[in-house]
């Protein structure tokens, strides 16, 4: 359940009689409103060990999702991250893609990717790549409105599918935050994947010089053993925790780090929801979300260096001290409802007034 699941779990609220198509679903990971509604799975479900496999199965994705019959549909949501839009709507259905993203291992991150993946992957990346980027654009011919999660995406959607976006940011469970009535603590936090493009690797050098804490939460453990020979004694790992026990880390630290560049990032607004502040790399949907100097820092040099100088900014200024309740008065205008009205606007703007109850 991460951001693209969330947005599916809204989208479920909006469409409670919709059916999910999808390539391989696991149940049991799912929130009961998604495990609640009608579930279909491709073929790519059906190949060997599809469940922990599937993202080997890329290059046949197109063909599964071709192959999905959607006779009798009026409307058809795709939620793209991948190859999701690349479905064949009925000519008489509207098809909206609600994009958190163009597949970045083949547009802009391609090399990032291919650096790190297998020599077998590494090898073969160059010709599956090729063919996948020309049938990504065809398929993007194939939508008739595009929805993107930020400006940033909306951007990247012009460059590489030559089509126009709409924005409507992602919704953000901010009621489940809370501020603290104490003072913050001593600690710095990075949450998420420690996936190399979030740039944990630039908190924990960058700690290791500032002598500060830094409470890391995050997996794998495969990567997690790699960052663990960058730290210094000050940073600590904690590895995957509870919902709880995040939302309590995060209304007491003393900011959020987050170095990478996201296409949203929903975090820094969780964190901001807990009337704490974020220093954020100044590039990407942290720009939509963050506002310097009063709910953050945003900084320009992705490097330990840049991230060392916007610490010492950031308690050289006071920020740490900003209005908490600013922070999450701030944070609301991603909540929800705001969602909803947002995807309720875009459907009235493409002929389809739906009734704000969902009912059909």
């Amino acid at each position: 359940m991460r951001g693209g699941e969330k947005v599916l779990e809204e989208l479920c609220r909006i469409f409670p009689q919709a059916t999910i198509f999808t390539h391989v679903c696991d149940r049991e990971a799912l929130s009961p409103t998604l495990r609640g509604m009608k579930i279909v799975e491709t073929s790519i479900a059906r190949l060997p060990m599809a469940r922990r496999l599937y993202p080997s199965y890329l290059p046949f994705m197109p063909r599964a999702l071709e192959g999905i019959d959607l006779s009798g549909f009026e409307l058809v949501i795709s939620s793209e991250a991948g190859p999701a839009k690349g479905v064949i709507a009925p000519p008489d259905a509207l098809h909206l893609c609600y994009c958190h993203s163009p597949m970045r291992y083949i547009w802009d991150q391609y090399h990032i990717y291919r650096s790190e993946a297998n020599i077998a992957t590494r090898t073969v990346m160059p010709f599956l790549a090729h063919g996948l980027r020309q049938w990504d654009v065809t398929s993007a011919a194939r939508v008739d409105g595009f929805i993107a999660n930020s400006r940033h995406v909306a951007r990247r959607i012009n460059k590489y599918w030559r089509r126009e976006a709409s924005v409507v940011h992602p919704p953000v469970d901010v009621a489940r935050f809370t501020v603290a009535e104490a003072e913050p603590d001593d600690y710095y936090l990075w949450v998420g994947e420690l996936a190399s493009y979030k740039r944990p690797d630039i908190a924990i050098r960058a700690f290791a010089e500032l002598d500060r804490r830094l409470l890391v939460v995050g997996g794998p453990d495969k990567s997690r053993r790699r960052l663990e020979a960058l730290k210094g004694p000050a940073t600590e790992f904690l590895g995957a925790v509870s919902q709880e026990r995040l939302a309590d880390l995060m209304r007491n630290c003393r900011a959020l780090i987050y170095p990478g560049e996201e296409d949203f990032g929903i975090i820094p607004v969780e964190v901001m929801a807990s009337g704490r502040p974020v220093i954020a790399f100044g590039r990407g949907g942290a720009c939509e979300t963050v506002v310097d100097r009063k709910t953050g820092l945003l900084f320009d040099d992705q490097s330990p260096e840049g991230l060392v100088d916007a610490v010492k900014t950031f308690e050289a200024e006071g920020l740490h001290a900003l209005d908490p309740t600013t922070l999450r008065q701030h944070a609301m205008q991603f909540a929800p409802s705001v969602f909803r009205e947002g995807i309720l606007s875009e459907l009235s703007a493409h002929g389809i007034h739906w009734p704000t109850d969902g009912a059909p």
